[in-house]
């Protein structure tokens, strides 16, 4: 199984652009906001028994979508320093115990678009971040600290660039072929 660790600031489009992968590879979407939603229904954003019970499940997931043998799974994860410094190695042990490879990929954007984006009224859907004001003080205060990704990934700057061209620079990066030229010109 590969897992494809979509990762970054919160607004630079990790939910479209995974959803434009799935959309190519047919690989399942397990986004991060699936499992904070329903830990955070009972447990304060976080908490010792937040934090423990939302990397128990992407953890369960990712271990399962593995055994199960999967072609792939698609995975967005927000910087948080909430998140345990051993989250990346335990993902990876997970994936890897089975045959699994994790392919981490980055998103960015310029900060003037990553504004734009976090207050789009889509955001609202899995109560993401939407106010500017709480992104930089959240920001200030060094709450997207990334929790140690390995080197090596694919790094893609989405400021300007569709979420389907990005997914397609994915697709491409992950070796999974060529498709035919689509409506728009654009090759995958």
């Amino acid at each position: 199984m590969r897992l494809i660790f979509l990762h970054g600031l919160p607004g630079v489009g990790k939910l479209t652009v995974a959803r434009e992968l799935a959309r190519l590879t047919d690989y399942k979407l397990f986004h991060n906001h699936l499992a904070v939603d329903l830990v955070g229904s009972v447990f304060e954003f976080g908490t010792k028994a937040f934090v423990e019970l939302r990397e128990m499940i992407w953890l369960a997931m990712f271990r399962r979508a593995a055994e199960e043998h999967l072609d792939g799974l698609i995975f967005t994860f927000a910087y948080d320093g909430t998140v345990r410094s051993s989250f990346i190695e335990e993902t990876q042990r997970a994936v890897e115990l089975v045959g699994g490879k994790v392919f981490y990929v980055e998103l960015r954007c310029s900060a003037e678009e990553l504004e734009k984006r976090i207050v789009e009224t889509s955001r609202r859907e899995y109560g993401k971040l939407n106010s500017v004001s709480q992104f930089r003080a959240l920001q200030d205060a060094g709450a997207f600290v990334g929790p140690g990704i390995p080197a090596g990934g694919l790094e893609l700057d989405t400021t300007g660039i569709s979420a389907t061209a990005t997914a397609k620079e994915i697709f491409r990066w992950l070796g999974m072929g060529q498709h035919e030229e689509d409506s728009t010109g654009i090759s995958s």
